[in-house]
């Protein structure tokens, strides 16, 4: 990836409004904005694996070549698509607790990260760096201020928060499709995995699968498709809360 004199990724001055735009191109009306919103449009309507220079050109009846006269290759255009998608985090409403505002931050993660499906398939090159990631970990941290954990440990909850909502959004979005493809629903697919358990999970040779089949959990149909993301937060805020408390004892 190219840099400029300052060290900066070329993607990441553009990001952040450092890098100058190019002025006029061989196509009028052709520009670094109209180009990544092409690519997230692509990106979402028909998946990340079809996004590529030629295809965003096409969305834009350009010719290929002239988009490299404003992204430098199809990493940098991605890295752009994701700071666009993701977008600005909502406002830290400063009457909730640090608890309620890390629950908020990861409820408010996992639904950008299910509308905009595709962002989780990025690979992840670098720590968040570009303005509108910036701005989701300023808001994570910004709850937690005020909080005996240090400022490492804090950066490390964002960490864990955030991964686990990039986690489930990926699980679900698989599971979601799989069941899809197979003409059923996620709730039939569950039931199906269940009733296949059994048949084949000898609970001899496997004792405590054994024990949860024998449970009969696998064939309740009365809990929320996000219960086990809940369970994680909730033991992870639980934690978080017990060492701030040991702290102050």
């Amino acid at each position: 990836m190219s840099a400029d004199e300052n060290g900066i990724p070329k993607s990441l001055a553009a990001a952040w409004g450092l890098r100058e735009r190019p002025g006029k191109g061989p196509r009028p009306g052709l520009t670094l904005d109209r180009i990544v919103a092409a690519g997230v449009k692509v990106a979402a309507t028909e998946g990340l694996g079809a996004v590529s220079m030629a295809r965003v050109a096409s969305e834009l009846g350009a010719a290929t070549m002239s988009l490299y006269r404003y992204v430098s290759a199809k990493n940098e255009l991605l890295d752009l698509m994701v700071d666009v998608a993701i977008g600005a985090p909502p406002e830290p409403d400063p009457g909730l607790g640090w608890r309620e505002g890390l629950r908020g931050f990861a409820d408010a993660y996992l639904g950008l990260l299910r509308r905009q499906s595709w962002v989780v398939r990025v690979p992840i090159n670098s720590p968040p760096i570009t303005p509108n990631q910036i701005g989701w970990m300023n808001h994570g941290l910004s709850v937690m201020r005020g909080t005996p954990l240090r400022h490492d440990e804090r950066l490390s909850t964002i960490m864990m928060v955030s991964g686990m909502a990039r986690n489930w959004a990926l699980l679900t979005s698989d599971i979601d499709a799989a069941a899809q493809a197979a003409g059923g629903t996620t709730e039939q697919a569950m039931f199906e995995y269940g009733r296949l358990l059994v048949l084949l999970a000898d609970p001899v040779r496997f004792p405590a699968v054994g024990e949860l089949i024998a449970s009969r959990v696998l064939e309740t149909s009365n809990t929320r498709p996000d219960d086990d993301f809940d369970f994680g937060i909730e033991r992870l805020l639980d934690g978080l809360e017990a060492l701030m408390r040991s702290r102050q004892s």
